[in-house]
């Protein structure tokens, strides 16, 4: 048995390689600081914004993964996740890109009655 024991991190390529251009931004950006040199901040925080970017595509194009555990099959990082091209449940991301995963539904408010959910397919 391995140290995490049975359950999913989520490590995934997309995870990997934001957190990796992630600490690259932090570093040069707190270098640029020390050094007061402006033009590296900016450049450190231009990567930042590189990392979200870059981590998001990854997400979008099925290297990510969605919310909640997944099946154990699939919690190596070289598996790539087929529902992405849909969008995932309750996904932030995958709303901001314009998909919708089938069968999701969103609360609405109406005056003078209960919430009811309603659908956001098709």
């Amino acid at each position: 048995m391995s140290a995490h024991g049975h359950v999913d991190l989520g490590h995934t390529v997309a995870g990997w390689t934001g957190t990796a251009v992630g600490i690259l931004a932090a570093t040069v950006a707190g270098a640029s600081f020390c050094l007061d040199w402006t033009h590296g901040l900016w450049g450190g925080a231009a990567l930042a914004v590189a990392a979200l970017l870059l981590t998001w595509a990854l997400h979008l194009a099925g290297w990510g993964k969605p919310s909640g555990p997944r099946p154990e099959a699939e919690w190596s990082w070289r598996v790539r996740d087929t529902a992405a091209r849909t969008g995932h449940p309750g996904c932030t991301g995958c709303r901001a890109a314009g998909r919708r995963a089938p069968g999701a539904t969103a609360a609405v408010s109406v005056p003078g009655a209960e919430e009811r959910a309603v659908s956001l397919a098709g």
